[in-house]
């Protein structure tokens, strides 16, 4: 059954900055299953913790019986948005395009069920359809609907303008592709519903007003806020670090540390926009953290269910226990999945089966490569400090590695001092 609720859970989550008609949506929603799109733009092979939010509205919405549809912008991705930008894109071929386009299909399908089915959402990509207009067609059927005023009136039209860079005819007309998509879902698959970030606002209220224009119809758009830190500065994929989906870019484990490292001051905000928990269930754990901050419980919650989202709760789980094991945790159980997770994460080297009957000897081996020291003397003289475990062990001169040291029949955990971190690893 169609949940009409979901508006004021996204506003109890704060992701409602704008939104067109509210009164309007929420009494669309009451009706029956409503169909709504989020787009990106597939400029890279992997999505973002940015549009993490994104997909996790689509998903809300799913879950209270509406039909999301995700839009791979293959046609807007040529062109590029000026959105927040002060320069143009570089532009991408054909071919990077259908790479990412299908990359980033595997990453949305992890959120949002794309089936097609009863239920399920689908993927689509406006090249479909942007590809086979033509140019005077485009200009007489959508163009006319669309002043001059308007589009520079756009905020980011506007700060491009103001540039040293300008913009080029090519980005200008990148709110008019977008709306025509909006036009095109309005007509072919019923969409009446496009969300996005604040940044979009202006691009999707094209959207709403090229529909009423062309088909008097009512359409909608809804907008969460940009995230920021806790000092108001933007983040996200162009000012700040980037976080992204794939595994091959952001390890699993580098994702959870990365919502490990949350600052208190945002960490229910993230818990309410970045996971699926109920609201009640936040704010239990919000409180709960209140009163022992210092163990980052809230902190850990949210790692573990972000992490779980994106990766999976098996890679959740190996992220969370090898970050326990690299702050200290015992090695005694230590499961072979985490023991990989921190293997890619520090630096490595191999050992060979056959020496380990014999015995490694720790200051050679710390200093192959330069692991954790530049120098077999270096290595000795730390050994000698006691500034280096084996296995959670301090070590003593003249201490061997051999096969007893092997966790689960192939890892040895090396630490220096404090922080410094290597894994080597028994030769298969």
């Amino acid at each position: 059954m169609t949940d009409a609720s979901v508006l004021a859970d996204l506003e109890a989550r704060g992701l409602v900055q704008d939104c067109t008609d509210r009164d309007g949506l929420a009494a669309r929603l009451a009706e029956g299953p409503l169909s709504l799109y989020y787009g990106c733009d597939p400029t890279a092979d992997s999505l973002h913790v940015g549009n993490l939010i994104g997909l996790l509205v689509l998903r809300r919405f799913q879950d209270a019986g509406h039909r999301p549809v995700a839009l791979a912008g293959g046609a807007t991705g040529m062109v590029g948005d000026p959105s927040g930008r002060s320069e143009e894109r570089n532009l991408l071929d054909e071919a990077t395009l259908e790479h990412n386009v299908a990359a980033i299909k595997a990453q949305i399908a992890r959120i949002v069920d794309l089936s097609g089915e009863p239920g399920g959402g689908e993927l689509v990509d406006n090249r479909d359809w942007t590809g086979e207009v033509r140019f005077l067609d485009f200009l007489r059927d959508i163009g006319k609907h669309v002043t001059v005023n308007t589009m520079l009136a756009r905020e980011s039209v506007k700060n491009r303008l103001a540039s040293e860079h300008g913009i080029s005819f090519t980005e200008f007309t990148y709110m008019l592709l977008q709306a025509h998509d909006f036009l095109r879902l309005e007509q072919d698959r019923g969409v009446q519903l496009q969300i996005g970030g604040s940044d979009q606002w202006g691009n999707m209220l094209g959207g709403v007003d090229l529909i009423r224009r062309v088909h008097a119809r009512p359409a909608w758009v809804l907008a969460w806020p940009l995230l920021t830190a806790p000092d108001g500065t933007k983040l996200g994929k162009t000012t700040g670090a980037r976080i992204w989906l794939d595994p091959d870019r952001t390890s699993p484990y580098a994702f959870f540390q990365h919502w490990m490292g949350t600052d208190d001051r945002q960490v229910r905000q993230f818990l309410l926009q970045f996971t699926l928990l109920p609201v009640p269930d936040v704010d239990a754990a919000v409180s709960a953290h209140e009163a022992e901050p210092h163990r980052r419980a809230a902190q850990r919650l949210l790692a573990r269910e972000a992490t779980a989202l994106v990766h999976g709760g098996g890679e959740a789980a190996a992220a969370e226990e090898a970050s326990a094991i690299l702050f200290g945790a015992p090695l005694a159980d230590a499961s072979d999945a985490a023991l990989e997770a921190v293997a890619r994460e520090v630096p490595t080297t191999t050992l060979d089966p056959a020496a380990l009957d014999a015995g490694v000897d720790l200051a050679e081996l710390l200093a192959t490569d330069a692991l954790l020291a530049t120098s077999k003397g270096e290595a000795r003289r730390a050994i000698a400090q006691g500034g280096v475990y084996v296995n959670g062990e301090r070590a003593e001169d003249g201490r061997l590695v051999g096969r007893s040291d092997l966790l689960r029949g192939r890892f040895v955990l090396l630490r220096k001092g404090k922080k410094a971190y290597a894994m080597a690893l028994a030769a298969l």
